[in-house]
């Protein structure tokens, strides 16, 4: 005689409710600390050395590493992050500049740049110079002083190759301390990947940098 075995009962609702969950996790995808492989900034200074940096034109001018800063003084000279070329990305850096003092962030420029190599977005409070802070120099100027001098800010740029109305453009957005000002189109396509490099502008400038980050995006 074969004894039967009698089974749970499953009401419908919750069959229903089991087979949702079971969907959605099956759906989501695996991440790892809330970020995607494609969300993690890569660090450019490592806050001790000048390791992946190099000093370029007059070799008087000094590049030092002091209190976790990259700082740039004396003659005019480019300091040149040795990785990349880096063509679609995002890039960021904190940044300040002394009262009186004239520096850029560039990018997209050659391996051994002069000043007129590459993109620059100017550093700048109360230069002579009236072109300011969050200026692509030579594109598009901003003449109001966005921040003061001897004060960190946060410079943030994404710059990608795009098509416009059948045109093809790269797109430039820059940001000061998290505020979008502009997206510039360069229709032109000056410059169409490179390196990235801070400048010592003149005698009388004083930079310093820290947390210098890149996200590369997708061509």
């Amino acid at each position: 005689m074969q004894l039967s075995r009698s089974r749970p009962f499953v009401s419908p609702p919750f069959l229903v409710w089991l087979l949702f969950v079971a969907a959605v996790l099956g759906a989501a995808p695996a991440r790892s600390g809330g970020l995607r492989a494609e969300d993690t900034w890569t660090p450019l200074f490592d806050g001790k050395t000048l390791t992946d940096w190099e000093k370029v034109g007059n070799q008087a001018s000094v590049w030092e590493v002091v209190d976790g800063e990259m700082r740039g003084s004396g003659a005019a000279s480019m300091l040149v992050c040795t990785k990349g070329p880096y063509k679609n990305f995002r890039y960021r850096a904190e940044i300040k500049i002394n009262d009186g003092g004239n520096s850029g962030l560039y990018f997209r420029t050659t391996r051994r740049p002069t000043f007129a190599d590459g993109y620059e977005a100017q550093i700048a409070s109360t230069h002579t110079d009236p072109i300011r802070t969050g200026s692509l120099y030579g594109r598009n100027h901003v003449y109001k002083q966005l921040v003061k001098p001897d004060t960190w800010f946060t410079y943030e740029l994404q710059v990608r190759d795009d098509v416009w109305r059948g045109r093809n453009v790269t797109r430039i957005k820059v940001m000061v301390d998290g505020n979008e000002l502009y997206e510039y189109l360069d229709f032109a396509q000056a410059f169409k990947e490179g390196h990235f490099a801070f400048q010592q502008h003149d005698p009388g400038s004083r930079v310093s940098i820290r947390k210098v980050e890149v996200l590369p995006l997708a061509d």
